[in-house]
């Protein structure tokens, strides 16, 4: 954890502590998930406050300091004794009740420093993250494509559990048939038809993994996927550092525009992965920030025809030099 290039840059926006509540972040900084409502504050000797519900396992896994969260007024305390009614910076999860019991003390300005640095990940995030989708990918290995879209997705989950995922990353989606054109469809108890839309992943050592693989049979699905898989090829190929996130969006989607599908796809081409399974940068239209070394983001274009059908690809990709791409499980799958 970087925590002293973070403080360093704390100071130099101008901030004289950080109140950080997202759980996420919470993690981010201190090495420990919490639970049940939690702080940091984020000054020269963090400290990191957790209900007694916490308590003993922050003690084992956090690597700054630990005490029991008494109360807002017990940590406002803490905290006046550190800066003196400076500028504190908190994040725009923070609740209005908190935040009006700190404004009275404190000059408070929103920050979102620990998502700026969470973009880029070290090593051994890029390692968690590469185990979250070897329990992933290997999960789908043994799944039986019968019976409904419900015993599919409980298949996927069972296997990623049993492996170490200590829960699924997001709501295992299974969407065959017409249900397939639906992005976001929640799982159904429907018997599985042709196309397969599969969007899983797995949460290891708290970090996320996030992939889509749809299973075709007909002439017409196997043109869609065709230009699906051609979008991504193309965007994948785009991204290097210095890109805008935007362009890469603008590929892909001028692929499919093209081919004349460019009004059925209709979400981003991918978003950043990590501690949560949508975090910054996103590629999106409207995203101007430009790609680094170390960001982790997927990239998954889809065409998605109304009342018939859907096809979806994702994939995960660490930016170096160039994309390297961490998903390794086969495209084409058949039942």
């Amino acid at each position: 954890m970087k925590i002293d290039e973070m403080i360093q840059k704390m100071y130099q926006e101008d901030f004289d502590a950080l109140v950080i509540v997202k759980p996420e972040n919470v993690a981010y900084i201190s090495g420990f998930k919490p639970s049940s409502p939690s702080m940091v504050l984020l000054k020269d000797e963090p400290i990191l406050f957790v209900s007694k519900l916490d308590l003993e396992e922050a003690h084992e896994q956090s690597h700054i300091t630990v005490d029991e969260f008494k109360s807002l007024d017990e940590t406002k305390k803490s905290l006046e004794k550190s800066i003196k009614g400076g500028n504190l910076g908190v994040e725009n999860s923070l609740t209005v009740q908190t935040y009006r019991k700190l404004g009275d003390n404190f000059q408070i300005q929103l920050s979102d420093l620990v998502e700026r640095f969470r973009m880029l990940k070290s090593k051994a995030e890029i390692k968690k993250i590469e185990g979250s989708i070897n329990i992933a990918e290997n999960a789908l290995e043994d799944v039986a494509f019968s019976g409904t879209e419900n015993e599919v997705a409980a298949q996927l989950e069972y296997n990623m559990r049993v492996a170490g995922s200590i829960r699924p990353a997001f709501e295992t989606i299974i969407a065959s048939g017409s249900r397939s054109s639906l992005p976001h469809a929640t799982t159904s108890f429907n018997n599985l038809e042709t196309p397969v839309v599969m969007d899983w992943g797995a949460m290891y050592e708290n970090y996320a993994s996030d992939m889509s693989r749809t299973i075709i049979q007909s002439e017409k699905e196997e043109e869609i996927f065709e230009i699906v898989l051609e979008a991504q090829e193309k965007a994948i190929d785009t991204i290097k550092p210095g890109i805008k996130a935007s362009y890469v969006d603008k590929v892909a989607r001028s692929v499919i525009e093209d081919y004349g599908y460019g009004e059925y796809f209709i979400h981003s081409t991918g978003h950043g992965v990590g501690l949560e399974v949508h975090e910054r940068p996103s590629l999106s239209v409207k995203e101007e920030r430009k790609l680094e070394k170390g960001m982790v983001i997927t990239v998954e274009p889809g065409i998605y025809i109304e009342g018939e059908f859907g096809v979806r690809i994702e994939d995960m990709v660490l930016i170096k030099n160039r994309a390297e791409v961490l998903t390794k499980a086969k495209k084409i799958i058949c039942l």
